[in-house]
């Protein structure tokens, strides 16, 4: 799907625990997440460092996002 999208002229960003994958099916902009039951999450935290990692993940797929790539990147934190 994310290829397909990208064909259309639109830049995406695959979120993704398991980055292997993310490469198989061709994404360009990719970020790793947490944790395959928490992606974007981590429950043992505290309610406000959950929220900043949240954040932060966020803000790394926008940067993500906004920059120019040729061929598949890995955005690492």
């Amino acid at each position: 799907m994310v290829k397909e999208i990208e064909s259309a002229g639109l830049p995406i960003v695959h979120m993704c625990t398991v980055v292997p994958i993310s490469l198989t099916v061709g994404a360009n902009r990719i970020v790793p997440t947490v944790a395959i039951p928490h992606p974007l999450g981590n429950p043992a935290l505290s309610r406000e460092d959950e929220k900043e990692l949240r954040r932060k993940l966020v803000r790394q797929a926008l940067k993500a996002l906004e920059t120019e790539v040729e061929g598949q990147t890995v955005f690492e934190q």
